[in-house]
């Protein structure tokens, strides 16, 4: 491609570029998605249940938080910079300000009700505000990036990328620093490490929003609409041309699904590691290992893909994800490397459909612009963002819920001392057979329900160039 009207053409700059707005976004959120139970469970003394139905609060909250926020993006004026990367400069310090106060330590020895409410004031300030402020932008930006299907698998490749290079390094280093042995023998957390550590992170998260703003292009540019056509495409019709559109309805439930897998998987190495095998360092081998697995996936994605189709490949190694955790859940091996070897394998299930998963929501973005004559990108990432804010809601409130029902002691934890036989089999339970349902209905509804296989998407894309000429500046 040549330069047009002074933009540069899409390369490899877009991509970096692209993969650290994700790594800014994990910096806070694998954070969370690691640690805060662990955190308010073993740390601050409150009862998973607790922190869990906080966190299914809050996610219904996002429900107006994330529409709001697409309609903002669409109804905001394209600056010098673009249209959404603004967004990214705006709240990049709010947001990571916001995930450092979640993990302060002083708390434990404050009154229940008041860290109860501390919990949930600031998670919500940051989930359901900052992070969703930066969060829904940054999604949309992609189909403003570039229209040409193999540019935005690449972007969502390197997002996926970006999120889990964030991973890694927060899944490996985290428990070395945060976790120790006792005089018991007794794996447990300290809380003060926590504090330094979502410091540095949030610092982190900052400076990767920064390299993104600066890094990324919007060269896809979408005529202005009258006032008479925003009114016909208010957000009440956008909202209701939702619920009948397959493609949109069928890549949210699928990624509330995978969400409640992986996130359960997540949640979860953080008690089955210290807790179940008594070994923290392995927590952080696994990681690793879950970053080869991740890699393998980012090799393979894009030319299975391109020739299977998206969807075609991501059913088919959710179901091979499924199949392992149901083995790993019967064999429940008495070695923590094998376990950690066996979950490895259901991260390479499950990074193919990681891989291509920002690539289907643009697809999903073309298909909404032909069947409703309007290009609503911030409307429609807002509402598959909030589904995704629902699967977050349901793996939080279903490891929170599972571990308070089947006896987890947070007392215990923060003095220092083992859980039972009963609990132990329990959490492993949990890490194994929530995500081999989730891999499982994944797997269904990509194969049966979701609409765009690969020569619709190619349809599609040729239909839109007509549409819109060459689209690009």
């Amino acid at each position: 491609m040549k330069r047009q009207n002074g933009v540069r053409p899409f390369g490899l700059r877009d991509k970096i570029g692209y993969m650290f707005g994700d790594f800014g976004n994990d910096f806070t959120f694998i954070l969370s998605t690691v640690l805060l139970t662990k955190f308010y469970t073993d740390v601050v003394g409150i009862s998973a249940a607790a922190v869990g139905t906080v966190m299914m609060i809050a996610r219904f909250v996002d429900g107006f938080t994330d529409i709001t926020m697409g309609r903002i993006c669409d109804r905001s004026r394209a600056t010098a910079a673009g249209k959404f990367k603004p967004w990214l400069l705006r709240m990049a310090i709010p947001t990571a300000l916001s995930s450092f106060i979640m993990y302060q330590h002083g708390l434990s020895d404050m009154s229940n009700i008041f860290k109860v409410g501390y919990f949930a004031l600031t998670y919500i300030l940051w989930g359901s505000f900052f992070y969703t402020s930066v969060n829904i932008p940054y999604g949309s930006m992609a189909s403003a990036i570039s229209r040409e299907p193999s540019d935005r698998q690449s972007l969502s490749t390197f997002r996926t990328v970006g999120g889990m290079l964030a991973g890694v390094i927060i899944g490996t280093a985290l428990p070395l620093i945060a976790y120790t042995r006792n005089e018991n023998g007794v794996t447990v957390l300290l809380g003060e490490r926590v504090t330094f550590a979502a410091a540095v992170f949030s610092l982190l998260a900052v400076i990767s929003y920064f390299l993104c703003y600066y890094l990324v292009s919007e060269r896809v540019v979408l005529k202005k609409e009258t006032d008479r056509q925003r009114e016909s495409h208010s957000f009440k019709r956008v909202l209701h041309g939702a619920f009948k559109n397959r493609a949109l309805i069928s890549i949210i439930v699928a990624s509330v699904v995978m969400l409640l897998a992986q996130l359960t998987m997540q949640n979860m190495a953080s008690y089955i590691y210290p807790d179940y095998y008594n070994n923290a360092s392995a927590q952080s081998a696994s990681t690793a290992i879950m970053a080869v697995s991740m890699l393998i996936a980012a090799f393979a994605a894009k030319p299975l893909a391109e020739k299977f189709g998206k969807a075609e490949v991501s059913a088919v190694s959710n179901f091979f994800a499924a199949a392992v955790s149901l083995i790993t859940f019967f064999a429940r091996p008495e070695s923590v490397w094998v376990f950690c070897a066996l979950q490895g394998l259901n991260w390479l299930g499950l990074g193919v459909f990681s891989m291509v998963s920002w690539a289907l929501i643009t697809d999903v973005i073309d298909y909404s612009e032909l069947r409703n004559g309007v290009r609503e990108d911030g409307s429609v990432y807002s509402i598959y963002s909030f589904a995704r804010k629902l699967g977050q809601a349901l793996a939080a409130g279903a490891s929170g819920w599972l571990l308070t029902l089947i006896g987890y002691d947070t007392e215990a934890a923060r003095a220092g001392l083992g859980q039972t036989e009963a609990v132990l089999s329990g959490i492993f339970g949990i890490s194994t057979l929530i995500p081999a349902l989730g891999f499982f209905l994944l797997s269904l509804v990509l194969w049966f329900w979701y609409p765009l296989r690969k020569k619709e998407v190619e349809k599609n894309v040729s239909a839109l160039k007509i549409k819109h000429g060459d689209g690009q500046m």
